[in-house]
């Protein structure tokens, strides 16, 4: 069987462990717990007529007081690059982070998910933005943790995208 490393990346309080926990144990908590540090996780699917083991590495959210760690990055595959669609300014730090993940490691396969789909009379990133970001050559999907909604097709874009490297 094939193994990836996934790295869950994007600002805090986005989804990213809400994502992990939907994808993983198809649960959602209304209760926030702040990730400190790194949660490791592991879930088998099935891509291209594989199936492939995601260890899937949810790192703490990142701020101006707090960076990632890059080392935490290293031997990863992929990762799900992750923004709120309610708060416009956490796909502005996603992409910058992604420009310093690039930087450090290359270009990697990615997909950048903007999380919280159930709460569209809240968003803030119009179709014209994300119709910008698919032309800059950005998967993206919309996704909902707490109802589920396209969850598994984000991840499973993702290990799509590895598999074809």
């Amino acid at each position: 069987m094939i193994q990836k490393k996934v790295c869950m990346l994007g600002s805090f309080s986005v989804g990213k462990t809400s994502l992990v926990s939907r994808f993983v144990k198809s649960i959602f908590s209304e209760a926030y717990l702040t990730s400190i540090g790194v949660k490791i996780d592991k879930k088998v699917l099935r891509a291209n007529d594989e199936d492939v083991a995601l260890v899937l590495w949810d790192i703490h959210g990142e701020d101006v007081y707090q960076k990632i760690r890059m080392s935490y990055l290293r031997s990863m595959h992929g990762y799900l690059l992750v923004a709120d669609g309610t708060r416009r300014q956490t796909l502005e730090d996603a992409l910058a982070l992604n420009e310093r993940v690039v930087q450090e490691f290359g270009k990697l396969p990615s997909v950048l998910v903007l999380n919280k789909s159930d709460l569209a009379e809240r968003w803030e990133i119009d179709s014209a933005g994300e119709a910008k970001l698919a032309e800059q050559g950005w998967s993206v999907v919309r996704t909902s943790a707490k109802t589920g909604d396209a969850v598994e097709s984000a991840f499973t874009q993702l290990a799509r995208a590895m598999l074809a490297v």
